[in-house]
């Protein structure tokens, strides 16, 4: 129970501020971005499958399996871990395009990625400071549009691919 309210207090920490604030005393690099990243990230899964776990210890087949005496392990591995790689999977394409919408955010507002690094946000930067050429913006805005739709499609695919109940 200890262990689940630091949870809710790690998740509850605003992580696009925190960002700022240590990159004013770290110089950010691609491994520095991406461990904080995930330092963060995972927090979300963990409510997920927590959920999915408790829930499916109360099906039918899960009672019915510990009735015949299957251990634990078996249980866990073969009725309800497959439930919860489904929500899993489901959830994940929203928590990368959150986390690749902070990376952008991050970068455009200079806090990010080294200057003169290739990354999105840069590139709306730059699209910002040169209205003449409206390609430069356009050209980012599209993109980060793209991949974050195709991320949304990939894991409508990964759920309906790992779907027990069909």
């Amino acid at each position: 129970l200890l262990g689940q309210r630091l949870l809710e207090v790690w998740s509850g920490l605003p992580v696009l501020y925190l960002l700022i604030i240590l990159s004013g005393f770290v110089e950010p690099n691609f491994w520095w971005l991406l461990g904080i990243m995930a330092l963060f990230s995972w927090l979300a899964l963990v409510d997920v499958v927590r959920a999915e776990f408790l829930r499916g210890r109360n099906l039918e087949y899960v009672k019915a399996a510990r009735a015949l005496g299957l251990t634990d392990r078996k249980v866990i591995v073969r009725h309800i871990l497959p439930n919860a790689m489904n929500a899993t999977l489901s959830y994940l394409p929203f928590i990368l395009t959150g986390a690749i919408s902070t990376l952008t955010a991050l970068d455009f507002l200079g806090f990010g990625m080294p200057a003169g690094s290739a990354s999105l946000g840069e590139l709306i930067g730059q699209g910002k400071q040169n209205l003449q050429a409206p390609w430069l913006g356009l050209t980012a805005f599209f993109t980060l549009a793209l991949i974050l739709s195709l991320l949304v499609f990939i894991g409508e695919a990964l759920r309906d691919a790992f779907d027990p109940r069909s």
